[in-house]
């Protein structure tokens, strides 16, 4: 009888701990998609800036271009030559910045996609020791219930006695 008892207290130890253990793997789960999510986001930020950029870029290597062929065409205007070469120097510079920001971006966005992965992989990690534990803790009450059953059984028996 004792031993059933201490076996009832153990199983009961058991349970508890392991519903302890799910749910802190649960808050665990939970902050990782969530921050999984801000990630996500951080990365379509991330995207449309970088979209935004490339148009830019576009757009100012389609003024360099015109500035350029303007610059040739007005050659023999000199006041007028040179207002435009210290304009096209502006955009080069200006272009030159935006394709660093681009890249920069474009570092970040690489970055954020490898740290995603990281923690896809650490949120299935977490899920599968998440599943263990639940089917532990489904076993273990299934044991609890024939435990529970038997002490029954034996409690009948010994009342028939």
């Amino acid at each position: 009888m004792d031993r059933i008892k201490e076996k009832m207290t153990q199983l009961r130890l058991e349970s508890e701990e392991a519903a302890a253990k799910v749910e802190e793997l649960q808050t665990k789960v939970k902050a990782l998609e969530q921050e999984n999510l801000q990630k996500e986001q951080e990365i379509i930020s991330l995207t449309h800036k970088n979209s935004v950029l490339e148009s830019e870029v576009e757009k100012y290597e389609t003024q360099v271009k015109d500035l350029k062929s303007a610059a040739s065409e007005g050659a023999q205007h000199g006041t007028q030559n040179e207002t435009l070469t210290r304009r096209l120097q502006l955009l080069e510079e200006e272009a030159e910045q935006a394709d660093k920001t681009l890249r920069e971006a474009n570092e970040k966005l690489r970055q954020t996609d490898v740290k995603a992965g990281h923690f896809e992989r650490k949120v299935q990690a977490l899920e599968q020791e998440r599943d263990q534990w639940e089917s532990k803790y489904e076993e273990m009450a299934k044991k609890y219930a024939t435990v529970q059953k038997e002490l029954e059984d034996f409690q009948n028996e010994i009342g028939n006695i």
